[in-house]
């Protein structure tokens, strides 16, 4: 139980930076490029599961992604039935 509640801990958190570091791809070097790519082929696939969810308007011109959000409620649901 304990290692799931690790897994799903390190999901979050990988989700969290998956998201602030896909913009700059390109620009990662070395030991990051590898843990983004990890995270990547992980988020990549779940996240076009929900890619059906349209952007949620919060002003002008200005919208929020709901599948990353979307995903993270999972994970916190997961994370809050693992303790």
């Amino acid at each position: 139980m304990f290692l799931l509640y690790l897994i799903v801990n390190i999901l979050i958190i990988g989700l969290f930076l998956y998201s602030k570091l896909l913009p700059y791809e390109e620009r990662l070097t070395g030991t990051y490029k590898q843990a983004f790519s990890f995270f990547k082929s992980i988020f990549k696939p779940v996240l076009s599961l929900f890619s059906g969810i349209k952007p949620f308007q919060v002003g002008t011109g200005l919208s929020v992604d709901m599948t990353q959000i979307l995903l993270l409620i999972i994970l916190l649901v997961l994370n809050y039935f693992c303790i």
